[in-house]
């Protein structure tokens, strides 16, 4: 805590001498054009004091020292202002960077610290369910149970492990993509199955379509169906169902997933597939997650030359679309 609250403060020191140092060269710039102007008048009024009245060329040099007047001060006004934009477009970009950089900083912590818990948790239970098995006498059913406990567990670190992997090759540019025709009914059926036997006390509700199929990499859609279904479960209460819908709608295949959580606000649904990002309500930090699901879904679904849309579920919740061409067969 001591820690976070000493980086706040480095931050606030960095941003004033920032902000002081651009609004002192910007009175410098302004303080140089009000001397040079003034310099430039001077120097007019000088060469003007020297001219004679009864001179008959003296209106003629009259009026060309107050056109090179008028010249010089046009000059320093636009040397000037062109200065002044080149300030503040770096000041800006500057700005824009480093307030990226500090924003990527967080959400990495926060992503660490999510990642901590994330792997403590089942680390934690398949060790405690092998010492109970190695220490204690229990019947086959009890063994089966803590088995298949730990059996979940193991699968839950390998999902993990696979979207952080997945995440580091994305970012690289280094993960090719097996494309085959695949059974996509079956794919969605089998995930869904897996789930029921993670989570038997929650309620997933199905609407798939027969004989759906698509051209894709089996892994990755796998990963991203997923995804998607684990983030409803996080945020939809226990009583209440998921819906995972496979349809066919105007040439392209729709795969819905929808929860019944509190939604996500206008503000912060174009924000939720950045990488590490987690919508910064209470519900959602109290959620386990590492922020990664649906950024590695949005980006499988482009990979598939699809798109993942999200929009509000009615009465409550959110609704996942994955959107992809059908297959050719």
């Amino acid at each position: 805590m001591s820690f976070s609250l000493h980086k706040t403060r480095r931050l606030r020191l960095i941003f004033l001498v920032y902000w002081f140092l651009l609004s002192y060269i910007i009175a410098a710039l302004v303080w140089w054009f009000i001397a040079l102007n003034q310099q430039n008048r001077f120097m007019a009024e000088h060469e003007i004091s020297k001219l004679k009245m009864d001179d008959p060329l003296f209106e003629s040099a009259y009026n060309e020292i107050k056109s090179f007047e008028d010249r010089k001060t046009a000059q320093y006004l636009g040397e000037g202002a062109i200065f002044l934009l080149l300030i503040l477009a770096g000041a800006f970009f500057i700005y824009k960077a480093v307030r990226r950089q500090f924003r990527s900083a967080q959400q990495q912590q926060n992503f660490m610290m999510a990642i901590t818990h994330e792997l403590k948790t089942p680390i934690a239970i398949t060790k405690l369910n092998l010492e109970t098995l190695q220490k204690r006498k229990l019947e086959e059913g009890q063994q089966q149970k803590l088995i298949q406990n730990t059996i979940q567990e193991a699968n839950r670190l390998n999902a993990l492990c696979n979207n952080m992997l997945l995440a580091s090759q994305m970012e690289a540019g280094d993960n090719p993509v097996a494309m085959e025709e695949i059974d996509l009914t079956g794919l969605v059926q089998d995930c869904v199955q897996d789930f029921i036997t993670r989570f038997p006390q929650r309620i997933l509700e199905t609407e798939l379509e027969p004989e759906i199929s698509v051209e894709g990499d089996v892994l990755l859609l796998q990963m991203a169906v997923n995804n998607l279904i684990d983030n409803s479960i996080k945020y939809t209460p226990r009583e209440s169902p998921v819906k995972i819908i496979l349809e066919e709608h105007d040439k392209k295949i729709h795969l819905t997933v929808s929860d019944q959580g509190k939604g996500i606000e206008d503000s912060e649904k174009k924000k939720v597939f950045d990488k590490f990002y987690r919508v910064g309500n209470k519900a959602t930090r109290e959620a386990k997650g590492t922020g990664l699901g649906l950024f590695l879904t949005k980006k499988i679904a482009a990979q598939h030359k699809g798109r993942l849309v999200l929009s509000d579920n009615h009465p409550t919740g959110s609704n996942f679309t994955i959107i992809l061409n059908k297959s050719g067969r």
